[in-house]
């Protein structure tokens, strides 16, 4: 079961829009027996003070549907499994965004709900860590 969303729309200022409320990936990672839902990060980090409130606030929408029922409505045959959110970044977060994921996963892990980064990978295969060198 999946329910991707589209990348994030841009106005027609050329800023993305509010995506607080999006859920990108939600699906039943049968290899783990949990329930998936994908948070994607395409853009760059820009250690702003705005963009780690735009974080801060997805995952308080991911959360608030894994916990206040809505979720549990709409997959009752998934409710009771565990879940997990992956964080898919295409670059690598700056200290700023390290610091607030990390906050983040100790107090979903207090709701027994697993947090992951996943960056995405240069062609070579290695780990994109966002320095620029190839």
């Amino acid at each position: 079961m999946q329910r991707p969303m589209a990348e994030p729309r841009q106005s027609e200022a050329g800023k993305i829009d509010n995506r607080a409320g999006v859920i990108d990936l939600l699906a039943h990672d049968t290899k783990t027996d949990e329930v998936l839902l994908v948070m994607n990060e395409p853009r760059p980090w820009d250690g702003s003070d705005a963009r780690l409130h735009e974080l801060q606030e997805r995952f308080n929408a991911y959360a608030s549907f894994l916990l206040d029922g809505e979720f549990a409505e709409s997959h009752p045959d998934l409710a009771k499994k565990p879940a997990r959110i992956e964080v898919r970044c295409a670059h690598m977060p700056d200290v700023r965004a390290i610091e607030l994921l990390g906050m983040i996963h100790d107090q979903l892990a207090f709701q027994d709900i697993k947090m992951e980064l996943v960056l995405a990978e240069r062609p070579n295969g290695e780990p994109n860590c966002g320095c620029g060198h190839s």
